[in-house]
């Protein structure tokens, strides 16, 4: 009988205080669990005990198959089992959001809270021409004999906020030139096909929906109109951060979510 693989990840800190929620950051697409070390080292600082994971295929993790947001979803609730995390706060970067989102459908009872940054509810326009385009688009580096560094070089400065040229392109190209191939393409497969726009109003947990002013693969507007239907959900943007806002601005992306977390879990 095979047993299912468990997602790597590395952690700091320790809860010790019952109204500090355990924190799981989840990476996007070009990340890995190192691309989170900033924030593993804050919260940690500040009381939390903070994991990140290496999704399946990505650093230390087994890719699972299939590999679609119910598989990594699932795959999130083994890691949960695995570090005994009863209950945890997602944080999720873009496809990372989604598979915090996918895991409130799987398993409401395992989440304390949500943080869902630059991210969506749903892979833009459902039509299949689209995604086969945009699929297509994507993976025409690598189709041309390109490495995944050369689709970071690329695709990282589209990414970032106009004139950014800070410490966090290193770690970010770093990240995403780690990634094998064969993880990304079907990364991209799986994202294509994601949608949980009907969950939303499901969310009973704190959630804060954190956008990005220039960020124009999950634009603010996005978020603000998926904190509008999440009950009780908070929305803020960051000033002068793009996709990759954890990159970019980790010292002010940390303090809105320790801002959210402090207000969420108070003692009542």
């Amino acid at each position: 009988m095979s047993t299912l693989p468990i997602p790597a990840w590395t952690e700091a800190g320790a809860a010790s205080d019952p109204n500090r929620p355990v924190l799981v950051f989840l990476h996007g697409i070009g990340g890995g669990k190192q691309g989170f070390a900033a924030q593993l080292a804050y919260f940690a600082d500040r009381g939390y005990r903070a994991l990140a994971w290496d999704m399946p295929g990505y650093g230390d993790s087994a890719l699972v198959a299939p590999c679609d947001f119910d598989g990594l979803a699932k795959a999130l609730l083994r890691l949960l089992d695995q570090a005994q995390v009863a209950r945890a706060v997602l944080i999720g970067h873009s496809m990372g959001g989604m598979v915090a989102q996918q895991a409130w459908t799987l398993c409401p009872e395992r989440i304390a809270g949500l943080v869902i940054a630059a991210s969506s509810p749903a892979f833009g326009n459902s039509n299949g021409d689209f995604q086969t385009q945009f699929v297509a688009q994507r993976l025409a580096p690598l189709d041309a004999g390109q490495t995944m560094a050369d689709v970071a070089q690329a695709l990282i400065p589209r990414m970032v906020a106009p004139g950014y040229q800070g410490a966090g392109l290193v770690l970010a190209h770093r990240c995403m030139a780690a990634v094998p191939p064969a993880t990304y393409r079907a990364a991209l497969q799986a994202l294509v096909q994601f949608e949980q726009r009907a969950a939303l109003p499901t969310i009973t947990v704190p959630t804060l929906c954190l956008a990005a002013e220039h960020d124009s693969t999950a634009p603010s507007e996005v978020l603000r109109r998926m904190a509008e239907k999440i009950p009780g959900a908070q929305f803020a943007v960051l000033p002068g951060a793009g996709h990759l806002l954890c990159f970019e601005q980790p010292e002010a992306f940390n303090a809105v979510i320790h801002s959210f977390l402090i207000q969420a879990f108070a003692p009542s």
